[in-house]
């Protein structure tokens, strides 16, 4: 048995043909790039903006938006040529056992689970505190133990069950929904940007770069966790600002822009998967930078980086002018960005395990979809229920930063997969191809390696500890199940294709 045998192209578009695993192809490359800008919008901008000038970046957080952005653009040119060259459900998982191999696409699916599952529920109680902000404001206030920060976080609760039982009805109902959502995101984030201008001091851009200052756990019995492993292992002494506080901030406001990789888990309901994919990927990742540099300038220019207040930026930049009722306005656009994106991740969460599960790497049984709306209704009910759980009862601020480690290994995957596979499979038809290729393939790789490594060793910790209940499983499981393993499933035509040449031959890939 291989670890690296891969499943080729051929196979992994035949099993898409499968009656019982068969998709509905609905979505247009409009209906992309708003699924994109629906999850990236979200919780960067309404969230992580203000707490990542207050506490790491100042005014230059800016900066490291664009650092972010342009980490995020090379992985997105990797993301679209696979996905017009491998229009399958699963994304980087997919794409990574197409070239690398099935452990490395065992790893990339696991940590993607992470990444979503986790994202969904971090976010989904972000909702709930706007949502109790925005009541707050209308007068109407929950009961402590309900809301959010209590016993149980209810309404995060509720979101999760409702945008359940709207994924399970099907994806293109999924994103009308999404449609009207987005759109009224975009208003109120065009709306802060155009308001704000007026109330912009421009002494407040100074300094730019804030000097390096020592961080407060510093001298701390918890110092060694709490600093980017960079620090660490060069002994550094951790600081904020400055220019290592810029590279950090880079780091931290990253998980701003994950979802622009969730548009290619949906490639099998794409209409034109080929020309489609590229258009909603860079489409998606281009208008959102765009609008997140102009807020990051608009709000630090609004209040002193120092004054902003690091759990609702946005709208408290407006109250700090006395300016309540755009407060109102702008909490009201954060219940309906944070919506969207939790819906998008749930919709990413249940295509990756369903491409897993085809596969055998987990259950076969999880994978079948439903006869009247086509979508995978078990493996909705599973992802619903546990996103529900840890919303509702799981205290996960504190683990924000998992969700960009996950996505970002992810990323250094898929761009070495895009060298590795123009080198195995040169005669594959691509739609899109990278520029420059290796070489902007391989700078995405090092630059999100060196975001990885400004992430805290607590967060690396837990990482591994996660990576190593994985690989309990792939060992345990997965590895004799799957289908490259069995053959289970494998029609005939296919075997064929293979003894042809038009697939690898490998006798473990027959079994």
């Amino acid at each position: 048995m291989s670890l690296l045998r891969t499943k080729s192209i051929e196979q992994s578009i035949a099993d898409t043909d499968e009656p019982e695993y068969q998709l509905k192809k609905s979505l247009t490359a409009l209906d992309l790039t708003v699924f994109g800008v629906g999850v990236v919008i979200g919780a960067g901008i309404f969230t992580l903006t203000g707490r990542a000038a207050h506490n790491i970046a100042g005014p230059a957080i800016v900066v490291s938006f664009v650092i972010a952005a342009f980490c995020c653009a090379l992985a997105a040119m990797c993301y679209a040529e696979f996905a017009s060259t491998v229009p399958v459900s699963g994304s980087a998982y997919t794409f990574s056992y197409a070239s690398l191999g099935e452990i490395f696409a065992w790893i990339i699916g696991w940590d993607l689970i992470l990444e979503m599952f986790l994202g969904a529920s971090v976010v989904a109680q972000g909702w709930s505190a706007y949502f109790g902000k925005f009541l707050s404001l209308l007068g109407v206030t929950l009961p402590s133990q309900i809301s959010y920060g209590g016993v149980i976080d209810l309404p995060a609760v509720v979101l999760v069950l409702v945008l359940g039982l709207l994924v399970t009805v099907g994806i293109k109902e999924s994103l009308r929904v999404n449609l009207v959502l987005v759109a009224l995101k975009l208003f109120v984030v065009l709306f802060v940007i155009v308001a704000g201008i007026g109330f912009i001091n421009p002494a407040n851009y100074s300094p730019f770069i804030p000097p390096a200052a020592a961080t407060a756990a510093a001298g701390s019995a918890t110092e060694w966790a709490t600093q980017p492993l960079l620090q660490w292992i060069t002994g550094a002494a951790p600081t904020t600002f400055g220019v290592g506080g810029v590279l950090a901030g880079a780091a931290l406001v990253f998980f701003a822009y994950i979802g622009f990789d969730v548009v290619a888990t949906t490639a099998e309901e794409t209409k034109n998967p080929q020309r489609d994919l590229p258009i909603g990927i860079i489409a998606s990742l281009a208008i959102c930078t765009v609008l997140y540099c102009a807020v990051a300038l608009v709000v630090t220019g609004m209040v002193p980086y120092d004054k902003l207040d690091p759990s609702a930026a946005l709208a408290n930049a407006f109250a700090f002018h006395g300016q309540g009722w755009m407060a109102t306005l702008i909490s009201a656009g954060a219940v309906a960005g944070l919506t969207t994106v939790v819906l998008t991740l749930m919709i990413g969460a249940t295509r990756l395990i369903f491409a897993m599960c085809r596969d055998a790497l987990l259950p076969m049984g999880l994978a079948k979809v439903h006869p009247k709306y086509r979508t995978p209704w078990l493996i909705t009910a599973i992802v619903t229920v546990v996103v529900a759980i840890v919303a509702g009862l799981t205290p996960v601020g504190v683990l924000e930063e998992m969700v960009n480690i996950g996505t970002l290994s992810a990323f250094v995957l898929v761009s070495i997969g895009v060298v590795v596979l123009r080198r195995k499979r040169p005669d594959l038809k691509r739609s899109f191809t990278v520029p420059l290729s290796p070489w902007l393939p391989l700078l995405s790789a090092a630059i999100c390696s060196y975001l990885m490594i400004n992430l805290s060793v607590e967060t690396w910790l837990r990482f591994l500890i996660w990576l190593a209940i994985g690989f309990v499983i792939y060992f345990a499981y997965s590895r004799s199940h799957s289908r490259l393993e069995t053959g289970v499933g494998i029609r005939p035509d296919m075997l064929k294709a293979m003894e042809e040449g038009h697939a690898p031959a490998n006798p473990d890939d027959l079994r």
